[in-house]
């Protein structure tokens, strides 16, 4: 084993070198990866997807790199000598290739697992950038993808290891490379950050767009200074490619503010609040537990508001911290249970927006932290059961709300990715849970006391009737298909 036996190589062992352009390339794709999981993580995605999407495209990237490079350096060379494509090792992969490789892996993965491919590639394709940026330095490395040749003074102010690097063949070159890795830089942080969080009027596919256009036109300036360029028909193909990439990018851009949604969204509701009035339930069985426990005094207005919405068992060890909150839950459901018929009732308009909504096509679930059987109950009391095609309830699922495991399941059980879909809910763990599913969030303002913590939560949208959810549905312009937050 030996260290850095030269400039080009980090380590080697044996007949087997590591060379500093594998582990700048490797680098690279290991932050896209950081950045990819991250955005992923916003969708409501399982981090196994986000590394099975991830290793996919690396690999079939890498693969198409390397086809492209021997179709556009030496296709003569590489036809008679087949077995020297695989010899990777040797150098020469064409990253134009890579994109469309994985692009390619992409759109099959998404297409096989229900995901909307515009909101993937949104998550990917900007942080390639930063793979880009990095990678570039493999080049410098490898002191490959150089400019012209220029005086010395050119690099007065440069690094001296840059300077250096750049002395090829006996002359001073342009570091084009870093021409291009600065520029792959500026657009990860334009795209990413200034344009994702400012702009107004965001579309699925803008971010994917944006990176084509930025990368096309940055790449085909670049490329006019290098002299070890591949060539097609007596072009510089990589030229060619950045100008079909703009083409592409500024043609997806304005198609996207065009087109119309295809297919319909899937629509989930919290029970409690949201369809079903069961605030004397809830506040009854908490005093009942105060009344046992503490004294009833205790269950003040600011308690009963407090109590709609979050876990029970977070409640009980807030509430009761010297019982089991298991056993206090379990309490709890027994009671509420005994009352529940007698004291709840339909939200105003539940019934006929769930109609609506079976009548147009919808898919429907409810989504909630009660057991599933007392969900199927109080629909089948109020007669709604029929217009809902899935219910997940507490024994469903491992975790509670805000975390989006139920509503995930419900969008599986209803054959469905998390791209399209609105949850609606009462409360501000509601809008968290949607949020972190990656739907379009819903928050039904039912009572003014909730107004507060649900502003703080940040709902796409705030309604205080639920025939605004048809009048919301009815849009031309359906905002959940588009967002990319």
């Amino acid at each position: 084993m030996q260290f850095f036996p030269d400039p080009k190589t980090f380590l080697t062992i044996g007949s087997i070198a590591i060379r500093w352009y594998a582990l700048t390339f490797l680098g690279g794709a290991l932050v896209t990866y950081i950045f990819m999981k991250r955005d992923f993580r916003k969708h409501g995605y399982k981090p196994e997807t986000v590394d099975d999407l991830f290793v996919g495209c690396l690999l079939w990237g890498i693969v198409a790199a390397r086809i492209w490079y021997c179709l556009f350096s030496d296709p003569v060379y590489y036809f008679s000598n087949p077995i020297h494509v695989l010899q990777i090792n040797q150098g020469g992969i064409g990253i134009q290739g890579g994109i469309l490789g994985g692009l390619a892996y992409g759109w099959y993965y998404a297409h096989k697992h229900k995901m909307s491919f515009l909101r993937t590639t949104d998550s990917v394709m900007p942080n390639m950038l930063i793979a880009q940026a990095i990678g570039r330095w493999g080049n410098f490395i490898n002191q490959e993808a150089f400019g012209q040749a220029v005086n010395e003074s050119f690099y007065n102010g440069f690094p001296s290891f840059i300077k250096n690097g750049m002395y090829i063949d006996g002359a001073y070159r342009q570091p084009t490379f870093l021409w291009e890795s600065g520029l792959d830089l500026l657009g990860f942080i334009l795209i990413r950050y200034v344009y994702k969080k400012y702009s107004k009027n965001k579309r699925r596919g803008d971010l994917s767009a944006l990176y084509l256009v930025w990368y096309g036109i940055s790449r085909f300036i670049v490329e006019g200074f290098r002299t070890d360029n591949l060539m097609f028909l007596g072009m510089k193909m990589s030229q060619l490619m950045a100008i079909v990439f703009c083409l592409v990018g500024f043609a997806l851009y304005f198609f996207i503010r065009r087109k119309k949604p295809q297919s319909k969204p899937i629509v989930l509701f919290d029970l409690d609040g949201t369809l079903i009035d069961s605030e004397p339930a809830i506040t009854a069985s908490y005093l009942h537990l105060f009344e046992t426990y503490r004294k009833a005094e205790d269950f003040d207005a600011d308690k009963r508001i407090e109590v709609l919405g979050p876990p029970l068992h977070d409640m009980m060890v807030k509430y009761f911290p010297d019982q089991d909150p298991d056993k206090m839950v379990e309490e709890y459901r027994v009671y509420q249970n005994s009352i529940h018929d007698q004291v709840v009732k339909p939200m105003p308009g539940a019934a006929d927006l769930l109609k609506w909504l079976k009548e147009n096509g919808y898919s429907v679930g409810v989504v909630s932290t009660k057991m599933s059987d007392l969900l199927k109950h109080g629909l089948k009391l109020f007669g709604m059961d029929g217009y809902v095609d899935t219910v997940v309830g507490h024994e469903m699922v491992k975790v509670e709300k805000p975390d989006p495991e139920g509503i995930c399941m419900a969008a599986e059980k209803l054959g469905k990715g998390m791209d399209e879909l609105l949850y609606i809910g009462d409360n501000a763990t509601d809008v968290m849970a949607g949020k972190s599913a990656g739907g379009y969030t819903v928050a039904y303002l039912s009572t003014p006391e909730k107004k507060e913590d649900i502003v703080k939560a940040k709902p796409n949208e705030i309604i205080s009737n639920l025939s605004e959810v048809k009048d919301m549905l009815q849009k031309e312009e359906h905002e959940w298909t588009y967002d990319t937050i």
